[in-house]
């Protein structure tokens, strides 16, 4: 069974630690029992974070089972809202209710549950543009459940790529819960592979590395495209919207201590 490399932290030092890791490229992070895990893809860049960040924080090393995360992750998750979807996991009994579309993403390390405030801001803001007949590109795309939300949404074509293999995989099983034939998940860099041109673009990341990734993003967003990005805390805002000055913004929503752009292509 496999092992997931991550650090824990007191949750009282989450906001700084958070942008402190963020140069070590962490996969995903929980919120559990006031500890703050932060999660990475292999134990070298656990092991390098924790080295660099234990004379500022107390952080301790930690392997996670990954189906006793889950497990745990199951046992008290409800199902979350935003607009017309809805995101259950499939232990949950279906839910139906006109003009209401049901995206079913069980808990796993792949994350994307829709439980965090960054996927909930990217959902919202995936139901402000028109998607119709548009090929939808998801960078980093985790669960897939952001690649998944726009096509059921009307994109005529999605495609989600991640450079890490194992998200991939539970991206694609993801997608055969959802019975949707017209998307497609590719393990990808972002900051290597060349991207196909989209109509639209998302990047639900963090924000250092949507400062990096800024140029080729929006060369992959075709003209009069939208490109929406998120990941992004209120203390890495103005960085980022420097990185991406020469696009349009057209919303700059906040929960909490998270922000989302949605930007035009100039």
């Amino acid at each position: 069974m496999k092992n997931w490399p991550a650090l824990d932290a007191r949750s009282d030092q989450s906001d700084l630690l958070l942008a402190a890791v963020d140069d070590f490229s962490p996969t995903a992070v929980e919120e559990h029992d006031n500890r703050l895990r932060v999660f990475f893809a292999t134990p070298d860049a656990r092991d390098a974070a924790v080295n660099a960040l234990a004379a500022t924080f107390s952080v301790t090393p930690v392997d996670v089972d990954d189906e006793d995360w889950a497990r745990r992750s199951q046992e008290n998750l409800p199902a979350i809202t935003v607009g017309r979807l809805t995101v259950v996991s499939s232990l949950q009994s279906p839910v139906s209710s006109q003009g209401t579309i049901t995206i079913v993403i069980p808990p796993s390390m792949g994350f994307g549950t829709g439980h965090h405030a960054t996927t909930r801001l990217c959902l919202a803001a995936l139901q402000s543009v028109d998607l119709h007949g548009k090929f939808v590109l998801d960078a980093g795309t985790g669960s897939g459940v952001l690649a998944i939300a726009a096509a059921a949404l009307g994109a005529s074509s999605a495609l989600g790529i991640d450079d890490d293999a194992d998200a991939i995989a539970a991206a694609r099983e993801n997608l055969e819960f959802n019975r949707l034939a017209n998307v497609e998940f590719v393990v990808g860099d972002l900051m290597h592979d060349r991207l196909p041109a989209a109509d639209v673009v998302l990047a639900n990341l963090t924000g250092a590395m949507l400062v990096r990734a800024a140029a080729r993003l929006t060369h992959a967003v075709r003209p009069d495209g939208i490109l929406i990005v998120s990941g992004i805390m209120a203390s890495e805002g103005n960085d980022v919207r420097r990185a991406f000055a020469n696009q349009t913004f057209v919303a700059d929503v906040q929960e909490d201590e998270w922000l989302a752009f949605t930007l035009e292509s100039t």
